[in-house]
């Protein structure tokens, strides 16, 4: 059982998409140890929890392939007041010490295509 699955875009044959085998027995250790390790186990529970109608939250760039970056890139599909998350983002910068970007979606207008499109991603949430 591989921990990363590889996955060939049948439209474009030179985009290979890679994701996190959540099944692999290792996933939730690994994950919590990334998580601590960029400080999003504070964003989690300082801003994404206290969000309310968050559905799923996905990790993308190169914090989810391992990569030590001073931005966090997060995809967020859910019906939240962007406002409120915009100043929660604020404290949680100040955290971690690094930049968070965050791409939102409605629940009705995500689909996984979105998440191909932007490459390797880690699901953080729902």
């Amino acid at each position: 059982m591989q921990f990363i699955q590889e996955k060939a875009d049948n439209i474009n044959t030179k985009i290979k998409h890679y994701s996190v085998n959540t099944k692999h027995p290792m996933f939730k250790s690994l994950r919590g140890l990334i998580m601590q390790y960029v400080g999003l186990d504070q964003i989690i529970e300082n801003v994404l929890e206290k969000l309310g109608n968050v559905d799923e939250v996905y990790l993308t760039g190169d914090l989810a392939l391992g990569k030590n970056n001073p931005f966090v890139d997060l995809v967020i599909v859910g019906d939240i007041d962007k406002a409120y998350l915009y100043k929660l983002i604020e404290k949680a910068e100040t955290l971690i010490d690094k930049k968070i970007r965050v791409a939102l979606y409605q629940p009705l207008e995500f689909t996984e295509k979105k998440l191909k499109d932007v490459g390797v991603f880690m699901k953080l949430m729902g």
